[in-house]
């Protein structure tokens, strides 16, 4: 067979994304995943009981939906099988004492129903999406599009033009505030603060976090506008049909190929990889790797190590990862009874959580190394948007816990051993999975009836499916504003290119980031030849 163009390293989300889009320019693509299955932290699999189908890792496609990965792939996707499945109300927040907030895909019913949680909480809800909308061009474009580039240098040339310099230099002072002062002032109930701060965690970041106020915005537009929706099925039907339409324009997937290296020709080019088997394969045009930069410049370019730019080496030595994650997977007989009200049976997302000041207290827990005393968490319910995920009239619980330390310190709560080398021990694993449990029982009144096993993930456990998660950290790196933006993963980084020529670097740990939008794998083959 004649040399692939293009040789990319991982198979998540951004590594299908950049294949698929470079098949349908011409090129042929060889996608190299070093484990039995592709997908990344799309994973899904009967981890419980047979029939019972969950997504171990990642399930909500709000991202995905709403990208121009998406607007460019949707079609060739649906063709091959794809389909989503939604509910009307994708998010909410369930306080201690019963209190809660729904979001729905209703700007009227949201109004309403915020309204008469705090009487001028919904009118504040609609104003801050009003003018959210009229600068959602610009935030997407910043967000997704490559920011060392003429198109973004003539986004801002734009927005200067149309706010003048006081009024974009007003605006970025905004945008970068906490999500703690903005939520405080913008509404007056704890369950519209509740409601909207857990959301910050899912961007790797805190309610005292710089930026996290935007993003909470940008989460709650797109949300209402788009939901929640899951794969039908199972996440890995998604990886299904991007598989179909891979090969379907000529390229090829390789599972249990683990890359040793990259390869350098004598004029300083990547020109192909060597496998941990010896086996040795060359790109005719260009390595993509999406993978941590630690993976990158210490594994794959080990050889020349020894050689690397100074500031590649310092970005190397100060890169840090964010906190861990942890999931917890139930099978249950029936469906959940939430002692709320039966509305919330119907949310895909459903935090659990005192409020803001609860949010804030568990993030800052867990990033000192702390077991939280009241974890943040996000309950996510699939089969009641897909009852195909479970036998007829059984359900699933999908559970993650975005504010779990990497390396324990202690427990907030003085209740549980942790170990002196701060290593998760499936002991530990199991008994703050137990502390998780008493909050959920408390919610559902007939869950020691329905229960038929739980199955839970520590951080170590994610790391271990998934090296890119490193100490279960899913966001490839910390998210703060010092290492996002122009400065993910290095502070000399200039998109998606690396020192050496050939080689491009896409993944959670370069720009935009992290999520399932598929955002660096679009930027990077939409601007490749």
């Amino acid at each position: 067979m004649a040399d692939p163009d293009y040789i990319i390293v991982g198979s998540g989300i951004n590594a299908l994304v950049a294949a698929a889009l470079l098949g349908k320019k011409g090129k042929r693509v060889l996608l190299l995943e070093r484990n039995d299955r592709i997908g990344g932290c799309l994973r899904t699999e009967e981890i419980t009981l047979p029939g019972f189908r969950h997504d171990v890792m990642a399930t909500t496609m709000v991202l995905f939906l709403t990208s121009p990965a998406f607007a460019a792939l949707g079609k060739d996707l649906e063709a091959r099988g794809l389909e989503f499945c939604h509910t009307s109300t994708p998010t909410g927040v369930l306080r201690p004492d019963g209190t809660n907030a729904i979001l729905s895909m209703d700007r009227a019913r949201n109004i309403t129903h915020f309204d008469g949680i705090s009487e001028g909480d919904g009118k504040a809800f609609d104003r801050e999406m009003g003018r959210f909308a009229g600068n959602a061009g610009f935030v997407f474009g910043l967000l997704g599009g490559n920011l060392w580039s003429t198109a973004t240098a003539r986004l801002l040339g734009r927005e200067v033009w149309k706010r003048g310099l006081k009024g974009l230099t007003a605006f970025f002072g905004e945008a970068l505030a906490p999500a703690r002062g903005y939520l405080e002032t913008t509404y007056r109930s704890e369950e519209l603060r509740g409601l909207f701060a857990p959301w910050a965690l899912h961007c790797g970041l805190g309610p005292e976090s710089a930026y996290s106020a935007e993003m909470t915005r940008v989460i709650g537009f797109a949300i209402e506008a788009a939901g929640c929706p899951i794969v039908k099925g199972g996440a890995d039907n998604l990886l299904a049909a991007f598989e179909q339409l891979i090969t379907d324009q000529g390229g090829s997937i390789m599972r249990n190929a683990d890359v040793e290296r990259v390869d350098i020709d004598g004029s300083g080019k990547a020109v192909g990889v060597t496998l941990a088997d010896g086996n040795r394969l060359r790109a005719a045009q260009g390595i993509i790797a999406s993978v941590t930069p630690h993976q990158l410049y210490e594994r794959l370019l080990s050889a020349s190590s020894a050689t690397l730019p100074q500031p590649v080496q310092e970005g190397l030595a100060s890169y840090r990862y964010g906190k861990g994650n942890m999931q917890i997977h139930y099978a249950l007989k029936a469906a959940p009874r939430w002692r709320a009200g039966e509305e919330l049976s119907k949310v895909a997302l459903l935090h659990l959580t005192p409020g803001l000041d609860g949010v804030s207290r568990s993030a800052n827990e867990a990033e000192r190394g702390l077991l939280p005393a009241e974890p943040t968490v996000c309950v996510g319910q699939p089969t009641s948007l897909d009852p195909s995920r479970a036998p007829d009239g059984a359900a699933i619980l999908w559970l993650q816990v975005p504010d779990t330390p990497r390396h324990i310190k202690g427990d907030a709560a003085n209740e549980l051993a942790c170990p002196a080398d701060g290593r998760w021990t499936e002991a530990l694993r199991e008994a703050f999975a137990d502390r998780i449990e008493t909050t959920l029982r408390a919610q559902i009144e007939n869950f020691d009836e329905i229960v038929l096993k739980r199955r839970a993930y520590a951080p170590t456990d994610l790391e271990a499916m998934n090296m890119n998660l490193v100490g279960g950290d899913p966001y490839g790196g910390f998210c703060g504003l010092d290492q996002f933006f122009l400065w993910r993963p290095f502070k000399s980084s200039v998109n998606h290119k690396t020192h050496v020529a050939g080689l491009y670097h896409i993944g959670a740990s370069t720009h935009p980031g992290p999520g399932l939008a598929g955002g660096s794998g679009f930027l990077l083959a939409s601007s490749l030849r």
